[in-house]
């Protein structure tokens, strides 16, 4: 397989580095009933192999409907692009009550906590090695991954991002969710009915 340049497709480089002088936040969401849009937003991300190269993917996803209210794709795994997205999010929509991530060094740092803390949101942190508290995103991770990213060996950074953005439109606006009823994350975020939030 490695002469062949094969290579089966699993996660690769820890996205989730902890830096030892940033604040690390409790977890909030363990009993918490999450039905209503801006409730909780998340963030995570996620690594996506190009043909030759890679690059990383930033979302921040509105936890009721699944929404990708925001995305940024980067060469590097530095904050900025985070602190992007999230300005980008926060500016169209406003803010939630609760925002969860992982205890990654990008979302722990002073550059992305702040914008949270200026606007009295509760900042949440997921457990150190517990994916499931962050579900949600990483149920997004596999689609995008399997129905965009798999299927195509992008040529260059502007070619993932394109591609990756035509997707999470896709997906927003056109993919029915059995956790929403078949609803898409717009309808279940913009049009908010009496939906069944699967776990």
């Amino acid at each position: 397989m490695r002469r062949m340049a094969v290579e089966g497709g699993y996660r690769k480089p820890n996205t989730s580095k902890k830096h030892p002088g940033h604040k690390v936040y409790p977890y909030l969401l363990g009993e918490l009933k999450i039905d209503r849009a801006n409730q909780v937003w998340a963030a995570d991300i996620t690594y996506v192999p190009m043909a030759c190269g890679w690059v990383y993917l930033c979302a921040i996803v509105d936890w009721a409907s699944r929404r990708v209210l925001s995305h940024r794709v980067s060469i590097s795994m530095d904050a900025a692009f985070c602190v992007e997205a999230l300005q980008e999010a926060l500016a169209k929509y406003g803010k939630p009550e609760i925002f969860n991530t992982d205890q990654g060094s990008q979302f722990t740092s002073e550059a992305f906590t702040e914008p949270l803390k200026a606007r009295g949101v509760a900042i949440s942190m997921d457990g150190k090695g517990a994916w499931r508290d962050n579900v949600f995103v990483e149920r997004l991770w596999r689609s995008v991954k399997y129905e965009e990213v798999y299927l195509r060996a992008y040529d260059s950074v502007s070619e993932a991002r394109a591609s990756i953005g035509r997707y999470l439109n896709f997906y927003n606006g056109r993919r029915p969710h059995s956790s929403l009823d078949d609803a898409t994350p717009d309808q279940a975020y913009f049009n908010p009915l009496p939906i069944r939030l699967a776990a």
